[in-house]
């Protein structure tokens, strides 16, 4: 993202710049007094995420007017290693290439019983009422990945109910091309203004999840090329910096594996969601000594990051591919060929369609220069997300074209309906827990991440 872009990427090519914010500095080459700049830098990220998944219910005596009910079901749990080597080239004034490798070096899952009601009685979920087992998704011990032909989770005061396995590897090769139009070392009447254009490369294994054998299947990529265009703009003013990045991120292919390939009929709304964002704060100057290459300064920040509608990877996404294996005929179990009469047994992918919702939060970083070749920071970001629906695909589309009863082709008017067995049909829809009544939500969410770098540049 532009704020990890802005925060990475220090320049040695000119004395001023040295002593600038990260979004102030610019990578450089072919200047009177400097060949080129060449910038290395490792990141460490350890990203915590918290979550309520509820679920809607109809009770039996609901009308046609009441709202629909949800109701508490599961806590998520999520942590997540990321180690990041990057690397920036001046090609040009002001001008530059960059890379990034976003190695996961320890991802792991868990969900469990919603027990935060205190005192747990009559409030809190567990085996006999929470409509996860009760729709048999999951069977009433659970399942733990680390020891998938084991009981299970037979407890009766811990809550888990569901551990997925290990994941590590990667997912993308990021690679971009950045350029300031302005930059207030040359001209300190203009802020330092710039742009940036990257590609990001699926190139990891893509994560699956195999209910007999989960150790097998462990990769943490999506299949997924994105492209990502950023800016950001600063200006340094006395003993302050702000500044603002903001950045939009789209898919624009898919590898031939990916969960995200259009399958045909009626579905709608199968790409990776799309996301734009922006970080805005300052940077205090708490020590300021040029000539010694001495620079302390402290980041205050926000960020808001928005997330469009579609496909993605949510908290439910292993369970639905536990539930969707067609090998033991689970309750969530597809239709490859909705135009044909009868189930064509196909897996749930896991991926589900995921409502637009918005993250909003604040980050805090130290950030240091110690010498003139070295500059390292910490940083701590807390976020929280809208509460959002994460499984609601549609039944399919009532072609103009298609007859009811799925004889002949999709050549007659429409009649205002999704008929079975013919191509109107969503073969990606499941109608346990995509239909109205049925559906996940997530709520309560909390992202907590921490992390060090460290920048050697030349």
């Amino acid at each position: 993202m532009a704020g990890a872009l802005g925060g990475a990427l220090f320049s040695a090519g000119l004395a001023g710049v040295a002593h600038a914010g990260p979004d102030s500095m610019v990578t450089s080459a072919l200047d009177p007094d400097d060949g080129f700049d060449l910038h290395l830098s490792l990141d460490y990220d350890f990203v915590i995420r918290r979550s309520a998944v509820r679920r809607e219910r109809i009770s039996p005596d609901v009308t046609p007017t009441d709202a629909t009910q949800v109701v508490n079901d599961l806590l998520y749990e999520s942590s997540r290693h990321v180690l990041t080597p990057r690397l920036e080239l001046g090609i040009f004034h002001d001008l530059w290439l960059y890379g990034a490798l976003p190695i996961v070096i320890g991802d792991q899952r868990s969900l469990s019983f919603d027990q935060r009601e205190s005192p747990c009685a009559s409030g809190c979920v567990d085996r006999t009422n929470s409509s996860t087992i009760a729709d048999g998704i999951l069977p009433g011990n659970g399942f733990d990945a680390d020891d998938p032909t084991g009981p299970g989770f037979t407890s009766t005061t811990d809550p888990m109910i569901f551990r997925g396995p290990t994941r590590h590897g990667l997912d993308q090769i990021h690679a971009g091309l950045g350029w300031a139009p302005m930059n207030q070392d040359r001209d300190p009447t203009k802020p330092t203004w710039k742009l940036g254009a990257e590609l990001r490369a699926a190139v990891g294994p893509v994560a699956r999840f195999d209910r007999n054998n989960p150790g097998s299947e462990t990769g943490v990529g999506q299949g997924v090329h994105e492209v990502n265009l950023w800016t950001s703009m600063a200006r340094r003013l006395g003993w302050a910096e702000p500044f603002i990045e903001i950045w939009w991120q789209a898919p624009i292919g898919l590898t031939d594996d990916s969960p995200f390939r259009d399958p045909g009929f009626g579905a709608r709304q199968v790409g990776k969601q799309q996301e734009a964002g922006a970080v805005f704060g300052f940077e205090a100057i708490a020590v300021n000594r040029p000539a010694d290459h001495q620079r302390v300064g402290i980041e205050l920040s926000a960020r808001m990051v928005g997330r469009f509608e579609g496909r993605a990877y949510s908290e439910m996404w292993e369970v639905l591919a536990f539930a969707g294996d067609q090998r033991a005929s689970g309750p969530l179990v597809l239709d490859a060929d909705p135009g044909v009469t009868g189930l064509q047994a196909l897996s749930h992918p896991g991926i589900s369609n995921v409502e637009n919702h918005l993250e909003m939060g604040g980050r805090l970083a130290l950030r240091a220069e110690l010498g003139r070749w070295v500059h390292i920071a910490a940083l701590a970001q807390l976020t929280t997300e809208t509460s959002h629906t994460i499984t609601f695909a549609d039944a399919g589309v009532d072609f103009p074209r298609c007859p009811a009863g799925g004889a002949g082709s999709c050549e007659e008017g429409e009649n205002e309906v999704v008929n079975p067995n013919t191509p109107e049909v969503n073969p990606v829809h499941a109608a346990r827990v995509d239909l109205v009544g049925h559906r996940y939500q997530v709520g309560d969410v909390l992202n907590l991440s921490a992390g060090v770098e460290a920048w050697i540049f030349f």
